[in-house]
Protein backbone atom coordinates (compact mmCIF):
# COMPACT_ATOMS: atom_id res chain seq x y z
CA UNK A 1 0.00 0.00 0.00
CA UNK A 2 1.21 3.47 -0.90
CA UNK A 3 0.75 7.14 -1.57
CA UNK A 4 -0.63 7.97 -4.80
CA UNK A 5 0.42 11.19 -5.48
CA UNK A 6 1.45 14.44 -4.31
CA UNK A 7 4.06 15.40 -1.51
CA UNK A 8 5.04 12.48 -1.03
CA UNK A 9 3.99 10.06 -3.64
CA UNK A 10 4.83 6.76 -3.84
CA UNK A 11 5.74 6.37 0.09
CA UNK A 12 5.23 3.04 1.05
CA UNK A 13 2.63 3.19 4.44
CA UNK A 14 3.10 0.50 7.66
CA UNK A 15 0.40 -2.16 6.78
CA UNK A 16 -1.25 -4.62 9.34
CA UNK A 17 0.22 -8.02 9.93
CA UNK A 18 -3.40 -9.24 9.92
CA UNK A 19 -6.89 -9.21 8.58
CA UNK A 20 -8.32 -6.92 10.82
CA UNK A 21 -7.87 -4.17 9.12
CA UNK A 22 -9.10 -3.57 5.54
CA UNK A 23 -7.50 -1.23 3.66
CA UNK A 24 -8.65 0.52 0.63
CA UNK A 25 -7.62 -1.35 -2.80
CA UNK A 26 -4.84 1.14 -4.34
CA UNK A 27 -7.02 1.32 -7.78
CA UNK A 28 -10.07 1.95 -5.69
CA UNK A 29 -8.22 4.87 -4.29
CA UNK A 30 -7.35 6.50 -7.14
CA UNK A 31 -10.29 6.10 -8.77
CA UNK A 32 -11.60 8.00 -5.54
CA UNK A 33 -9.86 10.77 -5.59
CA UNK A 34 -9.83 11.07 -9.92
CA UNK A 35 -13.71 11.72 -8.67
CA UNK A 36 -12.86 14.07 -5.92
CA UNK A 37 -10.40 15.89 -7.68
CA UNK A 38 -9.44 19.24 -7.05
CA UNK A 39 -12.29 19.46 -3.73
CA UNK A 40 -9.49 18.01 -1.56
CA UNK A 41 -6.70 20.92 -1.92
CA UNK A 42 -7.02 23.33 1.35
CA UNK A 43 -10.17 20.46 2.42
CA UNK A 44 -10.80 19.63 5.95
CA UNK A 45 -11.20 15.88 6.11
CA UNK A 46 -12.32 13.28 8.60
CA UNK A 47 -11.23 9.75 8.72
CA UNK A 48 -14.27 7.81 10.27
CA UNK A 49 -12.28 4.66 10.38
CA UNK A 50 -8.93 5.29 10.03
CA UNK A 51 -7.49 1.51 9.56
CA UNK A 52 -3.61 2.40 8.63
CA UNK A 53 -4.92 6.18 7.77
CA UNK A 54 -4.55 5.34 3.91
CA UNK A 55 -7.48 7.25 3.06
CA UNK A 56 -6.48 10.81 5.24
CA UNK A 57 -2.54 10.45 4.15
CA UNK A 58 -3.53 10.78 0.53
CA UNK A 59 -5.67 13.02 0.94
CA UNK A 60 -3.00 15.16 2.96
CA UNK A 61 -0.43 14.27 0.10
CA UNK A 62 -2.87 15.92 -2.64
CA UNK A 63 -3.67 19.14 -0.69
CA UNK A 64 -5.78 18.47 2.12
CA UNK A 65 -5.54 21.05 4.92
CA UNK A 66 -6.05 18.95 7.72
CA UNK A 67 -6.46 15.07 8.27
CA UNK A 68 -8.50 14.36 12.10
CA UNK A 69 -8.74 10.09 12.16
CA UNK A 70 -10.82 7.78 14.36
CA UNK A 71 -10.54 4.75 15.40
CA UNK A 72 -10.77 2.57 18.53
CA UNK A 73 -8.69 0.10 17.47
CA UNK A 74 -4.83 0.24 19.60
CA UNK A 75 -3.15 -1.49 16.27
CA UNK A 76 -4.86 0.61 13.81
CA UNK A 77 -3.50 4.12 16.16
CA UNK A 78 -0.40 2.84 16.11
CA UNK A 79 -0.34 2.08 12.55
CA UNK A 80 -1.93 5.60 12.03
CA UNK A 81 0.70 7.57 13.91
CA UNK A 82 3.32 5.63 12.43
CA UNK A 83 2.33 6.28 8.83
CA UNK A 84 1.71 9.84 9.80
CA UNK A 85 5.17 10.05 10.96
CA UNK A 86 6.52 8.22 8.01
CA UNK A 87 4.59 11.31 6.13
CA UNK A 88 6.04 13.99 8.21
CA UNK A 89 2.45 15.00 8.93
CA UNK A 90 2.43 15.76 12.16
CA UNK A 91 1.36 19.52 12.09
CA UNK A 92 -1.66 18.91 9.71
CA UNK A 93 -3.20 15.74 11.28
CA UNK A 94 -5.03 15.01 14.73
CA UNK A 95 -5.82 11.39 15.91
CA UNK A 96 -8.62 10.06 18.38
CA UNK A 97 -9.85 6.47 19.90
CA UNK A 98 -12.69 5.74 20.26
CA UNK A 99 -16.14 5.12 18.93
CA UNK A 100 -16.42 6.99 15.48
CA UNK A 101 -20.24 7.44 16.14
CA UNK A 102 -19.26 8.96 19.61
CA UNK A 103 -16.31 10.82 18.44
CA UNK A 104 -18.05 12.55 15.25
CA UNK A 105 -20.61 13.32 17.42
CA UNK A 106 -18.55 15.28 19.83
CA UNK A 107 -16.70 16.91 17.21
CA UNK A 108 -19.83 18.27 15.38
CA UNK A 109 -21.51 19.18 19.46
CA UNK A 110 -18.13 21.33 19.43
CA UNK A 111 -18.73 23.08 16.17
CA UNK A 112 -15.82 21.14 13.92
CA UNK A 113 -16.81 21.04 10.86
CA UNK A 114 -15.23 18.84 7.64
CA UNK A 115 -15.35 19.26 3.85
CA UNK A 116 -15.09 15.44 2.80
CA UNK A 117 -15.75 12.48 5.46
CA UNK A 118 -14.56 9.41 4.66
CA UNK A 119 -16.51 6.53 5.96
CA UNK A 120 -14.58 2.86 5.48
CA UNK A 121 -15.78 0.70 8.44
CA UNK A 122 -16.01 -2.55 8.53
CA UNK A 123 -17.70 -4.38 6.22
CA UNK A 124 -21.80 -5.41 7.45
CA UNK A 125 -21.28 -4.17 10.87
CA UNK A 126 -24.35 -1.87 10.72
CA UNK A 127 -21.87 1.36 10.98
CA UNK A 128 -22.45 3.03 7.67
CA UNK A 129 -26.38 2.93 8.84
CA UNK A 130 -25.24 4.47 12.37
CA UNK A 131 -23.20 7.29 10.58
CA UNK A 132 -25.37 8.27 8.81
CA UNK A 133 -28.50 8.30 11.20
CA UNK A 134 -26.57 10.32 13.44
CA UNK A 135 -25.27 13.02 10.61
CA UNK A 136 -28.98 15.23 11.13
CA UNK A 137 -28.73 15.54 15.03
CA UNK A 138 -24.30 15.50 14.72
CA UNK A 139 -23.46 17.75 11.79
CA UNK A 140 -19.77 17.12 11.25
CA UNK A 141 -20.10 18.26 7.79
CA UNK A 142 -19.91 21.73 6.11
CA UNK A 143 -23.04 22.53 3.91
CA UNK A 144 -21.82 21.39 0.69
CA UNK A 145 -19.80 18.87 2.27
CA UNK A 146 -19.08 14.92 1.25
CA UNK A 147 -18.99 11.94 3.10
CA UNK A 148 -17.78 9.11 1.21
CA UNK A 149 -18.90 5.52 1.84
CA UNK A 150 -16.97 2.37 1.36
CA UNK A 151 -19.39 -0.35 1.55
CA UNK A 152 -19.78 -4.43 0.55
CA UNK A 153 -21.94 -4.77 -2.49
CA UNK A 154 -24.08 -7.35 -0.06
CA UNK A 155 -24.20 -3.86 2.42
CA UNK A 156 -27.23 -1.82 0.75
CA UNK A 157 -27.49 2.15 2.05
CA UNK A 158 -30.03 2.75 4.77
CA UNK A 159 -32.83 5.48 3.65
CA UNK A 160 -30.64 8.55 3.41
CA UNK A 161 -32.16 11.56 5.92
CA UNK A 162 -33.20 14.76 3.67
CA UNK A 163 -29.98 16.19 4.17
CA UNK A 164 -27.69 13.65 2.19
CA UNK A 165 -28.00 13.02 -1.56
CA UNK A 166 -26.42 10.24 -3.10
CA UNK A 167 -24.57 11.58 -6.10
CA UNK A 168 -22.51 9.08 -7.25
CA UNK A 169 -22.14 5.62 -6.64
CA UNK A 170 -19.59 3.71 -8.17
CA UNK A 171 -18.62 -0.39 -8.01
CA UNK A 172 -15.59 -1.93 -8.04
CA UNK A 173 -16.18 -5.83 -7.74
CA UNK A 174 -17.56 -6.16 -4.20
CA UNK A 175 -17.13 -2.78 -3.27
CA UNK A 176 -19.26 0.25 -3.73
CA UNK A 177 -18.24 3.49 -2.94
CA UNK A 178 -21.20 6.54 -2.62
CA UNK A 179 -20.34 9.85 -2.54
CA UNK A 180 -23.24 11.35 -0.58
CA UNK A 181 -23.57 15.34 -0.70
CA UNK A 182 -24.27 16.98 2.45
CA UNK A 183 -26.79 19.86 2.72
CA UNK A 184 -29.03 21.36 4.64
CA UNK A 185 -31.33 23.63 2.30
Amino acid sequence: MRIITGKVRGLQLTVPKNMDVRPTADRVKESLFNIIGSKIIDAKILDLFAGTGNLGLESWSRGAASITFIDESKESLRLVNSNINKCRAQAECTVYKGNAVNVAARLADNGERFDIAFCDPPYNKGWVEQIIAMLPQHPFLKDGGYLIVERSAHNELPQLPDCLENVREQKYGETFIDFLYYSTK
